[in-house]
């Protein structure tokens, strides 16, 4: 991620429409996910400064991974339950989990096929994994420069490393449908006039609040229906069965 863009990431969570239709969304989901007894321990993949610890503690024990240690403060309270290291074969906490989030991470690893297939070693037998990329390879933009994106997926593509990683597949939905003319539009203006990658910035309150009501409306109905097309897709996952 690039480092002007991490400093900011916690305000854009915070007040972005974007990042607070994701966050809303993925609750609701995990709250039909949840079993009886809840989740006794949980792992955020790519967790920043721990920015959705105090939701998740609502289904569980919280613990976290950020490789890049300068995006986790000091002083967060949160700070002693992240691990600031890469997520590779190296990272061994001597536990399972039950609940598994990879969250917009999976775009930034050159292996995802390694990262999902160790990802699922450190989930217990009956774990659920949840998982968003960005979607769609003519919806790249300089957003995906500037967060060193390698790649952005179609669900076919993620079946692909799905299988090579003997991850199974509960439910697979394309997300904000709406964007998607937009970034086409936003793609071809910065092929023309040759625009800069710049930070994401937060729009003006009426703005910021018309797009995330627009989202959160889309996410309750066109969503449901499973659309074929959208700039995000999220999977629902656990580790296949052996007979």
């Amino acid at each position: 991620m690039d480092l002007e863009y991490g400093q900011a990431y916690r305000e854009l969570y915070e007040k972005h429409w974007w990042w607070r239709s994701r966050t809303e969304l993925i609750v609701e989901k995990l709250r039909q996910l949840r079993p009886s007894g809840g989740w006794k321990q949980i792992l955020d993949i790519g967790c920043g400064d721990g920015l959705f610890f105090n939701q998740l503690a609502e289904f569980g024990e919280v613990e976290g991974i950020e490789p890049a240690a300068e995006l986790v403060g000091e002083n967060n309270p949160h700070r002693s339950r992240i691990y600031t290291c890469p997520f590779d074969k190296t990272f061994q906490p001597n536990k399972q989990y039950s609940l598994i989030l990879m969250l917009d991470v999976l775009e930034h690893l050159e292996n995802p096929v390694a990262a999902l297939d160790h990802m699922l070693s450190l989930l217990v037998p009956a774990g659920i994994v949840v998982v968003t990329v960005p979607a769609f390879m003519a919806l790249w933009t300089n957003h995906d420069v500037l967060n060193h994106h390698f790649i952005r997926y179609t669900k076919r593509r993620f079946r692909e490393i799905a299988s090579q990683a003997d991850f199974q597949i509960l439910e697979e939905r394309y997300l904000y449908h709406w964007t998607c003319p937009v970034k086409l539009g936003l793609r071809m203006s910065e092929g023309i006039f040759h625009l800069k990658p710049r930070p994401a910035k937060i729009p003006a309150h009426w703005a910021n609040e018309a797009l995330f009501w627009l989202s959160r409306i889309e996410q309750k109905t066109l969503s449901v229906w499973n659309m074929p097309f959208g700039s995000s897709l999220m999977v629902v996952g656990s580790r296949e069965r052996t007979s």
